[in-house]
């Protein structure tokens, strides 16, 4: 008798085919799309597969195959409301459209070419690049070795890859006319220190807006895009209330931090002291106890274009690169 503690053996398509009475290569072929078994043969094999516990190391098919189903996505700062939903968008999208996501999740300071270089290994069909714009050499690499690589929200890397990102410089002037339209006249900008590639685009863009129109600007950077940088850019914001009556967040997430810090701790009434409006429209902006206005950028459309693009870069290799650019809503609640 087995003790409780041995390992059990794992189990394989030779373990499985003998169960079922059957060849190895039926067994692969019951588990390979597209390929000829009779249906008395897949009941044995799947009846047999289920018995024993077996699943199909997809890895290791992959390296034997011209082209796996594996899609690689590399991403970071999952804490992010935003972020989160963009990846649970695309894996979504993927698995309808007949792929396996491969989640590859760095840090802030992860490496992201090691990390692509990583997912080279497995022969994936595609990477989706959410995290850091990949350098030049491993988009050239992931070129030469046939693996399309989309980014998202991302700048150009100056290598031929294929980009979707939303109309962040549009954003930037819708929060600036939204505001103005409704009468702020004294604005604030609130961002991270080191915003990314699409946060400082649209607060330029913001920026340029206040220039144009002659309205007085306060520049608040503080923290990273997240909760608590929020809450610390509260006190900043407070210390000039009475030369703000505007305030564009540059992002959701950090929004929200804003306002429980101008709210509970400043007491500082939000809309009728200050107007506030954010960007993202992550699904807490919506719950009652913030009803922040904002801008929405379509986790949803960003997912589906890029992974249009990746089909598209696999069925012609030699396309130009491509570029799809998103369009953006303004979603007025409370704020």
């Amino acid at each position: 008798m087995m003790d409780a503690d041995t390992p059990r053996k794992k189990v394989n398509s030779h373990d499985v085919a003998e169960r079922a009475g059957v060849s190895r290569s039926a067994v692969s072929r019951t588990f390979t799309d597209g390929a000829s078994v009779s249906e008395e043969t897949r009941t044995k094999v799947l009846k047999a597969a289920m018995e024993l516990g077996y699943r199909v190391n997809a890895l290791a098919r992959s390296l034997h195959t011209q082209r796996s189903d594996l899609v690689g996505l590399v991403a970071a700062d999952m804490d992010n409301p935003f972020r989160a939903e963009q990846i649970d968008c695309l894996s979504k999208l993927l698995r309808e459209r007949g792929f396996k996501p491969i989640l590859l999740r760095g840090e802030a300071t992860a490496n992201v070419s090691e990390m692509i270089g990583a997912l080279l290994q497995y022969s994936v069909a595609g990477v989706i690049v959410t995290s850091d714009t990949p350098p030049e050499q491993i988009c050239v690499e992931c070129q030469r070795h046939g693996v399309p690589l989309v980014t998202i929200n991302k700048q150009d890397p100056g290598a031929p890859v294929d980009r979707v990102q939303c109309d962040f410089e549009h954003g930037g002037r819708m929060a600036f006319d939204h505001l103005h339209s409704i009468g702020c006249r004294k604005l604030a900008l609130v961002l991270p220190l080191k915003p990314s590639y699409t946060i400082a685009g649209r607060a330029g863009t913001f920026e340029d807006r206040c220039r144009e129109q002659e309205i007085p600007l306060q520049r608040i950077a503080c923290g990273l895009q997240d909760y608590e940088s929020g809450l610390a850019a509260a006190n900043l914001v407070a210390a000039k209330s009475n030369d703000i009556d505007g305030i564009f967040c540059v992002a959701d997430y950090m929004a929200l931090g804003l306002l429980d810090g101008l709210r509970h701790e400043h007491g500082i009434k939000v809309p009728e002291d200050m107007r506030l409006i954010g960007f993202d429209d992550i699904p807490q902006a919506g719950w009652k106890a913030y009803s922040l206005t904002t801008i929405r950028q379509s986790r949803e459309e960003l997912a589906r274009k890029a992974i249009d693009l990746l089909i598209k870069r696999i069925e012609t290799p030699e396309l130009p690169p491509q570029e799809h650019i998103c369009s953006l809503d303004l979603c007025l609640r409370a704020t």
